[in-house]
């Protein structure tokens, strides 16, 4: 999962579905200040290649990633020199300050294997809320919108990178195995590689008592950005307002 092949393919692909970081971001800046007027500091859990984090950084006066696959972080620092990507897991991490807003985009909470590490990783980024702060979760489907079977195919080309993207779904327990098989054409050659994901298929109730049992208040929006919609939550203050 998330290799150094498609690590360099991954946000070619996603643009030629029409995938608009830099508009996602705004809405979600625009999102957390309805509810935090003064949010000036976000980190983003599982920030990949920083496709979100980039202008992220123009929105907010701090910006800051965590990534797990080197790959990724890598290729975030590389393409987007100043950002600030801390190497960590979202289940267990600790960067010793708190956020105006934290999130997750892009399903990426979906990679997490049980209900237990999902509860583990809302509530680490809750940890790094000040009070007041907004937490932001872009889920995976939940399990009544699985399709066994489902086939979904991408064609896109870059400079002089051509990418064929093919993947294959079957239900895998109570999680989503994705077969994804690339096709890379470059002036070296052609090349083909394959990634297996495995996305969890959690619950909208899970991801609710999650976010309430980390201290959160916690809405669900259907819809954009992906069609999978939005889990949104505000943390709790103390009694005397802190």
């Amino acid at each position: 999962m998330y290799s150094t092949d498609l690590a360099e393919v991954y946000e070619t692909v996603y643009r030629s579905r029409g995938k608009d970081w830099a508009a996602e971001a705004e809405d979600i800046a625009a999102l957390a200040r309805s509810h935090a007027p003064d949010a000036d500091s976000l980190l983003d859990v599982a920030c990949g290649t920083g496709a979100h984090l980039g202008p992220f950084s123009k929105l907010f006066t701090v910006a800051e990633g965590v990534e797990i696959a080197a790959p990724m972080r890598e290729l975030a620092l590389r393409r987007r020199p100043g950002l600030t990507v801390h190497e960590g897991d979202m289940r267990d991490f600790d960067l010793g300050r708190q956020y105006s807003v934290v999130t997750c985009m892009f399903c990426a909470i979906g990679y997490l294997g049980s209900v237990a590490e999902m509860r583990s990783a809302v509530a680490a980024m809750a940890r790094h809320l000040v009070p007041g702060g907004v937490l932001v979760v872009e889920p995976w489907w939940f399990p009544e919108q699985f399709v066994e079977g489902y086939v979904a195919g991408d064609f896109a080309r870059d400079g002089d990178r051509t990418v064929a993207r093919i993947s294959h779904s079957t239900l895998q327990g109570r999680a989503t195995r994705m077969e994804v098989r690339f096709l890379v054409g470059e002036p070296t050659g052609i090349r083909t590689f394959t990634e297996i994901d495995v996305l969890t298929l959690f619950t909208r109730e899970e991801y609710e008592q999650a976010f309430t049992d980390a201290g959160c208040s916690v809405a669900y929006q259907p819809g954009p950005p992906t069609g999978r919609g939005l889990f949104v939550g505000v943390k709790e203050r103390k009694a005397d307002g802190r």
